[in-house]
């Protein structure tokens, strides 16, 4: 049976990275089941930078905190692709990181742990009572992926889909894999693998969009007057006019702290106080498991890592606070925390103003606004990047 789709056609994938084989190729490769904490750091991160599409959600450093602040919630299904080759001590060439659970738990509501997707995109309905195979911390990840080399991607995806049709674990009814970027090339090589197996196995494979990821582009060499000009009249004038009033107080500043473990209190002050229930940090026990997410992250990624949390400054006025991660290219705008007593100087546009002002003067081209269609990302000229779903179901499930 072929992929379908319910929304919108699935992403083109590109495939030249698939036809360039690793020296694995021809090396019988197996998918075993691993306890997270029996991976090594240095060995899942060295993964992580050999696979392209990978980003800061795919770093040891996220899953670890994910499974510390929610590990109650799931069930760890962690695979190892190991290459036999003769070899008694099997090469690991990629990692899945995998949990499994019910599609919807009772808990949800107080933990916030449900999946959700992009408000304007239908998906393929899942029975809440379904045992599903999910990537690992992907609830709060915003993007997802295998760990492998391009050229293994292919003989990857075939030993994770013979270990979905002889699972060491509890049967599952339908393996759920969000939050894939379009144009990760590791959609297609799963639809290639599942493919040649559906019929005998009795699945079905649905490859959807799931929701959008909005990214400004910043145009080669462009300072922030000319990518100003890029933008809509409307836009450009009110950012500019709210810049002006900003700086008629004082210096626009977005300042790293030097500590965030301790100013990571203000950031969740500010966040409640612009969000309250809807935010983070709900009075629930999902609040609380939010806590230990954003506190494991900072320990684990360090100061040496892409995380980052900043205090924006006007004088000597903090206005608001953010987390975001620094890659080579780019900056990815994970959250924030607002002070309300400072709506006059519109500090959501003031914060995004200042992430692209770093972003030019420090050479990276793109600001991600990461997942949802929030209209004031439009404002700053996003357009939208897709993140799809491989949904297996089996057919008496279906």
């Amino acid at each position: 049976m072929s992929p379908t789709t319910l929304a919108e056609p699935p992403c083109p994938t590109p495939v030249e990275d698939l036809v360039r084989p690793e020296p694995h190729a021809g090396i019988r490769l197996r998918a075993v089941r691993r306890p997270f904490g029996d991976i090594p750091r240095e060995q899942w991160d060295a993964l992580a930078r050999r696979t392209p599409d990978a980003t800061p959600f795919s770093a040891w450093a996220f899953h670890r905190a994910w499974w510390d602040a929610y590990g109650e919630n799931a069930h760890e299904e962690t695979l190892v692709v190991e290459a036999h080759g003769g070899r008694d001590d099997p090469e690991v060439v990629a990692i899945v990181p995998l949990m499994h659970r019910h599609e919807v738990e009772p808990s949800d509501a107080y933990t916030t742990t449900k999946m959700r997707h992009g408000a304007r995109v239908e998906l393929t309905p899942v029975p809440p009572t379904a045992k599903a195979i999910f990537f690992g911390a992907s609830y709060h990840a915003d993007y997802a992926t295998i760990l492998a080399a391009p050229g293994d991607l292919a003989a990857v995806s075939e030993a994770f889909v013979d270990y979905l049709a002889h699972p060491t674990g509890d049967p599952w009814d339908v393996v759920d894999l969000r939050r894939i970027r379009c144009g990760d090339p590791i959609a297609d090589a799963l639809s290639t693998a599942v493919g040649a197996v559906e019929g005998r196995e009795g699945w079905m494979l649905d490859i959807e969009r799931e929701d959008v990821c909005p990214v400004v582009t910043l145009p080669d060499g462009a300072d922030m007057e000319a990518y100003l000009g890029t933008l809509g009249k409307k836009q450009r004038h009110e950012i500019r006019r709210k810049v002006r009033r900003a700086r008629a107080i004082g210096p626009i500043r977005l300042v790293d702290s030097s500590d965030p473990l301790t100013d990571l209190d203000e950031f969740i002050d500010l966040h409640q106080k612009r969000w309250s229930e809807d935010g983070l940090f709900p009075a629930t026990k999902g609040g609380t498991q939010s806590r230990v997410l954003v506190r494991r992250m900072f320990e684990l990624f360090g100061r040496e890592g892409p995380l980052r949390l900043t205090m924006l400054m006007v004088g000597d006025r903090r206005i608001a606070t953010g987390i975001h991660f620094e890659t080579d290219d780019g900056i990815l705008f994970y959250n924030a925390g607002i002070d309300p007593d400072a709506r006059d100087l519109s500090p959501g546009v003031l914060m995004v103003y200042s992430y692209v002002e770093r972003a030019i003067e420090s050479g990276r081209r793109r600001i991600d606004l990461l997942r949802g269609d929030e209209p004031y990302k439009y404002d700053w000229g996003a357009r939208d990047e897709m993140i799809q779903r491989v949904l297996i179901r089996r057919k008496e499930n279906a």
